[in-house]
């Protein structure tokens, strides 16, 4: 998270006066601080999730007689936003399938359509389909055939899964480049309908889309099917409204909790941002029981964000140096050293949410979970402190040297060790020690989240004089001109995607469903930064899915 305030940091440092930040204001305010959560009406939507749920089931199980209605099943239950009811089956289904694959393949000649949905499928669930399947669709001069240009559905499920791929499948980045000037002029040149469908994956494929969104706008989307199944979409749309009120009461808890530290007044010069942060935090994990995460997350995000501008746009560096050595001592001892008052109340606030967690974890009997925390926090503030330091000497860094530190600054790392404490079942200490070694993985996606912010932001940086972004990193080391710059950090956006998608294949490193939260971290940083904007900063650009998931609910009668 980079601030956008329009006063230079390092000239505030230099001559020690305060900005007036110029932040946009925050949108929601109070409003679901007074969300009264409707008892009544949730009993009646999860009584018929349960009955509905059942015959959902069994359709599934139904499915299996046919391998290709089976995966088309089972890629509907995650469009639609209610896979999450059927893991168990869905895994033992997926890994027969997969352990049948030879056969299969060799038994059935597969369109491209049923192909393409296939190898997605699969993959997105960490089994790994080889590409070559795909070579059966090219000529005798290796290019992809023009029989199946007018094949607008099985063009698309390619393009879909093009994004599953790993370093060194060239028939897939070759079926990127294919599928998407081709699915550039089907767009316009369909029905409205499936042309909105093509437009919306070809600014987001659904590997790279939020769960929750892709469901929302996938049911609007299957209602109109006409081979649609009426008591699988009802199912879909009455399980969202359900959690969406569960949704709106943790919104509603986190902004009356926002509200009673009265933060928004102590720190006038930060962004006013709980709504866009619990956003944040319900990208990663959406379902019910996971609650406890949305909300710890949510906390220390919000925290990260106030030490982020109190860092990038209103504290002298001589302030910064005091708050980067209390929190590594991390005592209340500590405070008196810290030399201004608001300083002060940040770091009690951070203290007593460290807090919070040790009394949390040593009722579950992982007091363990709090150490990891802390030193995420300690590192985040070390990079912190580097940035303000380049910014204070005017200093310009190496783009390596630029990148090694971002993958601090991004705050992935005290994002996935708080979602990590409401994940006791699979996050033990084996698996903080592996998130905390780094694994490529969690790097890679560390490098998206710091070199999209910077591409977004970079503009607004130089004009104000901040720290070097990325951008003017590789600018200056490379002898390169701004254009080429954003290419290549975009270059590098795909091949960390490719490490992403390459960690997620099994046999993994780390449990499947830790590895499917953080690419959902990473979705919500291509949600926050991939439009040209940064909407952490400007809320207007959340508005709309900000209302879709948590004010408007699915009409059920349609």
């Amino acid at each position: 998270m980079e601030t956008q305030a329009h006063l230079t940091a390092s000239s505030n440092r230099q001559n020690n006066s305060r900005p007036e930040a110029n932040f946009p204001p925050s949108l929601w305010g109070c409003s679901f601080a007074s969300f009264s959560f409707p008892q009544t009406e949730f009993e009646s939507y999860s009584r018929q999730v349960e009955v509905l749920k059942e015959n959902v089931k069994d359709m599934l199980t139904a499915s299996k007689k046919d391998t290709v209605e089976h995966i088309e099943f089972i890629n509907l239950l995650c469009r639609l936003g209610v896979s999450y009811h059927f893991d168990d089956e869905i895994e033992n289904s997926l890994k027969q399938i997969f352990d049948d694959l030879p056969n299969l393949l060799e038994k059935q000649d597969f369109d491209l359509y049923t192909l393409s949905l296939l190898f997605r499928v699969l993959r997105q669930h960490g089994f790994k389909m080889p590409c070559v399947v795909f070579n059966k669709f090219k000529d005798t001069n290796g290019e992809f055939k023009k029989t199946i240009i007018n094949d607008v559905k099985g063009i698309l499920g390619l393009y879909e899964a093009s994004f599953l791929s790993v370093h060194g499948e060239q028939v897939l980045d070759e079926a990127l480049v294919f599928t998407k000037a081709n699915l550039e002029s089907s767009a316009m040149q369909s029905s409205p309908r499936l042309g909105d469908h093509i437009r919306n994956a070809l600014i987001r494929p659904f590997h790279k889309g939020l769960p929750r969104i892709e469901a929302r706008e996938y049911i609007s989307f299957y209602k109109e099917e006409e081979s649609r199944n009426d008591t699988l979409l009802k199912f879909a749309k009455i399980d969202f409204n359900r959690v969406q009120l569960l949704h709106r009461q943790e919104l509603s808890i986190l902004s009356r909790w926002w509200n009673d530290l009265n933060f928004a007044e102590e720190f006038p010069y930060a962004r006013d941002r709980i709504v866009e942060i619990y956003f944040w935090a319900n990208g990663i994990h959406f379902e019910p029981q996971y609650a406890f995460s949305r909300m710890m997350v949510t906390k220390y995000t919000k925290i990260v964000s106030l030490v982020d501008d109190t860092y990038d746009a209103y504290a002298s560096f001589e302030e910064i140096q005091h708050f980067t050595n209390a929190i590594e001592r991390c005592s209340m001892n500590a405070i008196d050293q810290l030399p201004a008052d608001y300083m002060k109340v940040l770091y009690r606030a951070l203290l007593n949410l460290f807090n919070e967690t040790e009394n949390d974890m040593g009722k579950q009997g992982r007091s363990y979970a709090s150490y990891y925390v802390k030193e995420a926090f300690k590192e985040l503030v070390r990079g912190y402190h580097a940035e303000a330091e380049w910014a204070d000497k005017r200093h310009v860094p190496t783009f390596d040297e630029y990148v090694r530190n971002g993958i601090a600054t991004s705050a992935y790392g005290v994002i996935m060790a708080a979602s990590f404490l409401g994940m006791e079942e699979v996050a033990g200490g084996e698996e903080y020690e592996w998130l905390k070694s780094n694994p490529k993985i969690i790097k890679a996606g560390k490098m998206i989240g710091r070199l999209m912010n910077d591409i977004v932001g970079h503009e607004d940086e130089q004009k104000r004089g901040d720290c070097a972004s990325g951008v003017e990193c590789y600018m200056k080391q490379y002898d390169a001109s701004e254009k080429k710059a954003i290419e290549e950090i975009q270059k590098m956006d795909v091949n960390a995607w490719k490490d992403i998608n390459e960690d997620c294949m099994r046999p993994t490193n780390a449990p499947m469903l830790l590895l499917q939260h953080f690419v959902n971290l990473i979705r919500v940083t291509d949600v926050i930064y991939g439009n040209d904007d940064d909407a952490y900063t400007i809320p207007s650009s959340l508005k709309d899915y900000v209302t879709l998931l948590y004010i408007e609910q699915v009409p059920l009668c349609e």
